[in-house]
């Protein structure tokens, strides 16, 4: 994103690659794990329609799901990445950066100077918490559990986040027995506790076990994984995936030679540049300011203009950006939460509609329970958070994140009509109870 738009503005650009063009979540991330997940999802709308329920004579055929997986990530081949390079006159280096002082960056011992600015993405990488044994274990991260070529009898996930529940949903309707331990009291903890509540009695009805305000003290491998935990239970599988959170890639890429320290996240400015650096950018993960592929792409955009003299203003970052979970139910949510809201010190009301309650959510068939909720704050009239947690929901996300970025006034927004009869009505019914 960033290195086509300054060779389109007429900058000459080298882009430094040590992996794969496109990055973590082309390949070992986002990609494959919707392609796990959506195989299922598909096959359950079918059995919930009449007409076409009744033309599912079996399951998930296996071996095609993982080979329309390897087929969505190239087979981890960053071939068909290349006509865009060069198509856009970016010169591709392949090799580790390091950065060697002022705009300058060593690749494997050849040296390169930038006469305008060095763009830092290096990304994030599994986060392995101080577990003992964990290490000898040799457990999954992402990586592993996205791009394994088979499914294993037994699964234990460790965390409760996105890609926790993500992965075990799919591994589950792939035909893995799967056990998820959460130390929190509630799994996607960073939502509203509905959001937690309805991905928790899907992911049961999967025949997922869910443990949780449960701390791993310790792990170890012998036929398979055992995992103990602080009260003294203990969980055996045949393969055990650690999701627990991310870690920066920015230890041994030289920001030493900056007078920066290595191995954390690289703080910015609200220009994405380092304080004290104006040459230096970060953009995505690395910065630490929201770990989201869409919202790297969006702060590379801004970058970009910026470098290109065209600086623009940061209006959507941090933990209010647009998010999904791609379980089924998603949850697809912008802005705050109604805790969140009320943490920032907003005046805010919440209301609530079931995403069943329209003609729109008819066609998806029956048995698909949802929910949405929108957050207001009370003194300006305007939304500041929107949750929704249904089948296929991410397709609606938008016209949340529109009134949420743009500040648009209730009154205004009771003004744009959804179509009929489709799921988008659910904001007559929203909108309803915030005016009333």
């Amino acid at each position: 994103m960033c290195a086509g738009r300054l060779a389109d503005g007429g900058l000459d650009v080298a882009l430094v690659e040590r992996e794969l063009i496109g990055g973590e979540c082309s390949y070992y991330a986002c990609m494959p794990s919707k392609a796990l997940l959506r195989p299922a999802q598909a096959l359950a709308e079918a059995r919930r329609v009449r007409g076409a329920a009744e033309a599912v004579t079996g399951g998930l055929d296996l071996s095609a799901v993982l080979a329309r997986r390897d087929e969505i990530i190239h087979n981890r081949d960053d071939a068909a990445q290349l006509p865009w390079v060069q198509k856009h006159g970016i010169e591709l280096i392949r090799g580790q950066g390091e950065l060697a002082g002022e705009r300058s960056m060593r690749v494997d011992g050849q040296l390169l100077s930038a006469r305008r600015a060095i763009v830092l993405a290096p990304g994030t990488r599994a986060a392995m918490p101080p577990i003992a044994g964990l290490e000898q274990a040799e457990p999954w991260g992402n990586r592993e559990a996205t791009t394994s070529e088979t499914i294993p009898e037994s699964l234990l996930v460790l965390g409760g986040g996105v890609v926790a529940v993500e992965l075990a949903q799919a591994y589950a309707t792939l035909g893995a027995r799967v056990t998820i331990v959460e130390a929190l009291e509630r799994l996607i903890a960073r939502e509203e506790p509905f959001a937690s509540e309805l991905v928790r009695d899907a992911l049961e009805r999967d025949g997922v076990e869910v443990v949780l305000g449960a701390k791993a003290t310790a792990v170890g491998r012998a036929s398979g994984v055992t995992l103990e935990l602080e009260d003294g239970r203990s969980f055996a599988g045949e393969q055990l995936l650690v999701a627990v959170g991310r870690e920066p890639n920015t230890d041994g890429i030289g920001l030493e030679s900056v007078g920066l320290d290595g191995g954390g996240y690289i703080e910015v400015d609200d220009q994405l540049r380092v304080p004290g650096l104006d040459w230096l950018h970060v953009v995505g993960d690395a910065n630490g300011r929201v770990l989201l592929t869409h919202m790297g792409k969006y702060q590379a955009r801004l970058v970009a203009d910026a470098i290109l003299g065209r600086p623009g203003e940061l209006r959507s970052d941090g933990a209010q950006s647009p998010r999904v979970i791609f379980t089924e139910p998603q949850v697809a949510a912008v802005g705050h939460t109604l805790a969140s809201a009320r943490s920032a010190g907003l005046s805010v009301s919440a209301v609530d509609e079931s995403l069943g309650a329209n003609a729109g959510e008819t066609f998806i068939g029956h048995g698909a329970p949802g929910s949405a909720r929108l957050v207001i704050d009370v003194e300006r009239s305007v939304i500041v958070g929107a949750t929704l947690v249904g089948v296929e929901v991410a397709e609606s996300l938008h016209a949340a994140t529109i009134a949420v970025i743009g500040e648009v006034p209730l009154e205004r927004l009771a003004h744009a009509v959804p179509a009929f009869p489709t799921r988008s009505e659910v904001w007559l019914g929203l909108l309803a109870k915030a005016l009333a």
